[in-house]
This record gives C-alpha cells, structure tokens and sequence, in this order.
C-alpha cells in the first residue's frame, strides 16, 4: 500500500525543474537553424529518473518534421547541458514527442461551435 503523499512529490519537482531548463535551452541554447519556435508542453519522468518523455508543440505545423529532426539531433547536447543544470544522480534518456492534445482540444471547439450555430435556439 502506497504512503499518502503530502505537499509536492520529488518527482513532480523534477519534472517541473527538468520543462523550465530544457524551455530555456531550446530558446537560448539551441544554434540548430531547423528548430523553429518551439514550446515544451509538458514532461513525463519515469519512476527511477531514467527517461523524460518530452512534448512539444510547433508554432508552424509546416515545420513539424524537420523540428522533430533537429530536436533528435540535439539531444544529447540537450542532456548534457541539461546534467550541469539539474543535480541528479541519473539525467534522463530525452525523448521527444509531439503534443496533439491542442490541435485535438481546437477540433473539438470547432465542432462545438458548429453544431451550437446549428442548433436553433429554443425559447
């Protein structure tokens, strides 16, 4: 049986720490020309640190594929920038995934929004 856990969890810092570093080193640290604007979204870190999987969304959709490329290119430099950042005993294996849930969340408004100007209004 699991201890309740009180106030914020090692693990959650470490994901919060792991998106606020890996957000500036995209921004700042981040020379590769094919990264675009990129967003970092959120993080999943396992239990025992070994691997971060981290979303992203892209400001141009058309520049998907090759941010994706760039983002593979450069992680290990994202890594081991990101292991002079954070002191931990394991810095997580970086993989990247791209974020859908926004594009998802927009459809669905956008349906919404259809069949409520459908929908005739009743009195």
């Amino acid at each position: 049986m699991r201890k309740p856990q009180r106030g914020y969890a090692r693990q959650d810092r470490v994901k919060e720490q792991i998106m606020r570093e890996l957000a500036e080193l995209v921004r700042k640290g981040l020379k590769d020309p094919r990264a675009g604007f990129i967003t970092i979204n959120d993080v999943e870190v396992t239990r025992d640190y070994s691997h971060a999987t981290v979303y992203y969304t892209v400001l141009d959709d058309a520049a998907r594929e090759i941010t994706e490329d760039a983002l593979e290119h450069a992680k290990g430099y994202l890594r081991s920038e990101l292991g002079k950042r954070i002191k931990l005993f394991r810095i997580p294996e970086l993989h990247f995934k791209y974020d859908e849930s926004l594009e998802r969340g927009m459809s669905i408004s956008h349906l919404i929004d259809q069949v409520a100007a459908e929908k005739p209004v009743e009195d």
